[in-house]
């Protein structure tokens, strides 16, 4: 299992706006010279953040901007918005585990709630980490 690159680009993103606003007209097009992705990768991101009424994004050539303060936005509320995961169904099970196999008709019974349990770990840890968090770590890092 992995969770796909839109999350961390997602996190790319928001400390790639956060970082350069007062400087940079943050477009699209310069927050994809950071990832080193196509700039429609970004725009399909900066949409989802947009939805989760996390950034707000000018029309045109306007750039984006951050719409809560940093210490409300946890990595779980970026995961949540970028994901395409359904809540509960990080972990995927295939579809048709054979009934006449006493591993297959009992794989669920076996490993739902631990699946759960480990879930609800992950999401436990990411919501306790804020953007805020990220940049002030990153500060000590980039030199402006």
């Amino acid at each position: 299992m992995q969770i796909s690159s839109r999350f961390t680009i997602a996190v790319h993103v928001l400390i790639g706006i956060e970082t350069f606003k007062n400087d940079y007209k943050v477009t699209s097009e310069f927050l994809a010279s950071s990832v080193n992705v196509n700039p429609v990768v970004i725009r399909r991101l900066l949409q989802q953040l947009k939805k989760a009424e996390l950034i707000s994004v000018k029309r045109g050539s306007g750039g984006a901007d951050i719409k809560k303060p940093l210490n409300e936005i946890t990595l779980l509320d970026v995961y949540n918005a970028v994901e395409c995961v359904e809540k509960g169904k990080l972990f995927h099970f295939h579809e048709s585990p054979n009934q006449r196999c006493p591993v297959g008709k009992n794989i669920h019974a076996l490993l739902d709630a631990r699946l759960e349990k480990i879930q609800k770990a992950m999401e436990k840890e990411m919501e306790s980490v804020t953007i805020r968090d990220i940049m002030d770590d990153a500060e000590k890092l980039i030199e402006l």
